[in-house]
This record gives structure tokens, C-alpha cells and sequence, in this order.
């Protein structure tokens, strides 16, 4: 049985799953360049919620996650962090 640490069958992973997350985030703000995003409604709220899990998931897999998912969480964070704060100060 596999302890899950391989995804040989192109399934989600951790940095996938935190990449969707970030998308997620981003077209809530009205910033994502993807055009599958276009019909995505604009809602810093949504932008909000996912920051949150996301820095949930940074505190609860500490410890536990390679050094480029961690960086890679880390650099997500703090980009949507800086982006939902000029949303929402104008």
C-alpha cells in the first residue's frame, strides 16, 4: 500500500492543491490572468476565506512538508496577503 508520498496517477498533490487555492484567490480579487477565471465573481471575501485556509494549512503541515512546498505556500501567502490588502484599501 502506498503511504501517499508519490502521486503516480496524476492526481492532486500538495502544491497543486495549494495552486488552486491561490487561483481561487486571486480571481476573487479580479487579478487572474486565466481565462477560465473570467465568469469567476468578484468577492474579496471569497479571497479572504482562502488566504485564511491557506495560512491554516501552512501552520497545521509545519514540520511536515518539503522545503519547496513550504516555500511555495509561503511566497503564495504572502503575494495574496499584499494584493488583498491593496484591493481593499481603495
Amino acid at each position: 500500500m502506498s503511504d501517499g508520498s508519490t502521486n503516480a496517477h496524476k492526481g492532486m498533490t500538495f502544491s497543486t492543491f495549494v495552486l488552486s487555492l491561490g487561483t481561487t484567490a486571486l480571481a476573487a480579487l479580479g487579478q487572474c490572468d486565466d481565462p477560465s477565471c473570467l465568469d469567476f465573481p468578484r468577492d474579496p471575501e471569497i479571497a479572504r476565506n482562502n488566504i485564511d485556509i491557506l495560512i491554516m494549512l501552512r501552520q497545521k503541515t509545519m514540520g511536515n512538508l518539503s522545503d519547496e512546498e513550504a516555500k511555495l505556500l509561503s511566497s503564495i501567502i504572502y503575494d495574496l496577503q499584499m494584493r488583498y490588502l491593496t484591493e481593499t484599501e481603495r
